[in-house]
């Protein structure tokens, strides 16, 4: 307030400035709209890729074939059914934080057959898949079966990979992957989850199944693994 000439109050307001505070009030609105903007964008376009490959895998799911000699080093070819270069090979050793934070190895569970499941928690697949390796792990529990869960979308977070988990029913151990064991097993250059990978009480890569194969077909894995090496 200031005082004018005949000592009334007046209003020290310049329209100006009142002009300007408006005018960087809607900068600021315009800004916040247009980060808003690429943000949701960036969120739509993530969204779109996972939803292209869910329908992708759900349109060309397969069961890799087996083979009686060890395959080449190339890597593998999903569409033409080309077996995995680990097959009838040592599985690749890995230590991975389960969601409780416990480093968790392959190696704990030497002598025993295990399956190593690679699934996302997008992967419409896999939400199939992995109530049966829930079934079938407690139904082969007495014969040491065991099934590892690696979650290959480990940045959506533990809670959110719990929770999607506890949905399917999985209670067998779910480990976050480190993009290291991603390239170890090839899943990355497959590009297609889910991938199971049947380990025998050896070690030793003994099937591999990429996609979504009848739930028979995988228990009849299920049955060679754990047989292969058995006393």
């Amino acid at each position: 307030m200031t005082v004018n000439w005949n000592g009334v109050a007046g209003d020290l307001r310049v329209p100006g400035r009142t002009i300007d505070v408006k005018r960087s009030v809607l900068v600021l609105v315009a800004m916040v709209a247009v980060i808003s903007l690429v943000l949701w964008a960036g969120w739509h376009n993530l969204r779109a890729r996972r939803l292209t490959l869910q329908l992708k895998q759900e349109d060309h799911a397969v069961l890799m074939p087996d083979v009686k000699e060890t395959p080449g080093e190339g890597p593998m070819d999903i569409t033409s059914g080309a077996p995995s270069p680990l097959l009838h090979k040592p599985a690749p050793q890995f230590a991975l934080a389960n969601l409780d934070g416990k480093k968790v190895s392959l190696s704990d569970f030497k002598g025993r057959p295990v399956v190593v499941n690679f699934w996302a928690t997008w992967c419409a697949p896999c939400k199939v898949e992995m109530p049966w390796f829930e079934e079938f792990s407690k139904k082969y529990a007495a014969d040491g079966f065991e099934v590892l869960g690696l979650t290959d979308d480990a940045d959506a977070g533990r809670d959110a990979i719990a929770k999607s988990a506890t949905r399917l029913g999985a209670t067998y151990p779910i480990l976050l992957t480190d993009g290291k064991v991603q390239k170890a097993y090839g899943t990355d250059e497959a590009g297609y989850l889910p991938m199971s990978f049947y380990v025998d009480r050896s070690g030793t890569v003994i099937a591999v199944t990429a996609g979504l194969g009848p739930k028979d077909e995988l228990e009849a894995k299920v049955k060679e693994v754990i047989a292969a090496g058995a006393k």
